[in-house]
């Protein structure tokens, strides 16, 4: 596997083998990354169920600003931290060793991580079969809307497998789906008035999950603006 684009192009990443993760064929990267680049530039981005890392470097790769990767798998993760310090972005990273249903999404040191302004979230496409109020997964998207977490108007990709029907906070407004080979991709757009938080959300910020967290060394400010994404309202519906 390999970068596709942008200023990592053509460097090659680990990917853990079997069914643990499902990396992007390189054609069906190269379609979907082109076509929301432009909410990537000086964006900050999670990249949530992260495998190896393929999405969030790649979104690095293209203009993003600062990447926060969630994964709980340890196989993964260390290929993650890996391809990390392989391609020398320890200072704009964050890898964090999570049960991402019930982490905060609040790394500490990550100051200069959050809002997240594009959000990836790639669950085990069981896990989307299942999607329902109530459900773990469904808070977690709940607190991912949370002022703090993400950006007024951010962005949220889902992936999940072609046909796939699942309920979404209301936070989550749908905008568009894109439909690739077997999989299709769910594009969210967080509401201008977005809910308060759901009675008994748990975590909260300060939750244990927060330990796990293993930020990259020198977290410092490059200067841009957060909230790159705002300028590129209607890219990827365009």
């Amino acid at each position: 596997m390999q970068i596709v684009a942008g200023r990592f192009r053509r460097r090659k990443l680990e990917t853990n083998p079997g069914d643990t993760t499902r990396p992007l064929l390189t054609r069906v990267k190269i379609a979907l990354f082109d076509r929301i680049e432009p909410i990537l530039k000086n964006a900050r981005v999670a990249d949530i169920y992260s495998g190896t890392g393929t999405i969030g470097l790649e979104a690095l790769s293209r203009g993003a600003r600062r990447i926060t990767f969630f994964e709980a798998d340890r196989r993964a993760f260390d290929l993650l931290r890996k391809n990390v310090a392989t391609l020398r972005v320890e200072d704009e990273t964050i890898t964090w060793k999570t049960d991402v249903t019930k982490c905060s999404f609040r790394p500490k040191k990550g100051e200069d991580f959050l809002p997240f302004d594009v959000i990836f979230f790639d669950p085990p496409y069981a896990h989307l079969h299942n999607l329902a109020p109530g459900t773990m997964l469904y808070r977690s998207l709940q607190r991912l809307a949370r002022e703090g977490i993400s950006a007024p108007r951010a962005w949220l990709l889902v992936r999940c497998e072609q046909g796939t029907e699942f309920a979404m906070p209301e936070a989550w407004e749908k905008v568009e789906l894109l439909a690739y080979s077997s999989m299709d991709v769910h594009l969210f757009r967080k509401s201008a008035t977005p809910p308060a938080h759901p009675v008994g959300d748990v975590p909260d910020e300060a939750g244990e999950a927060d330990d796990e967290a293993e930020p990259g060394v020198g977290n410092e400010s490059d200067g841009g603006a957060s909230g790159g994404v705002e300028s590129v309202d209607e890219a990827p519906g365009a």
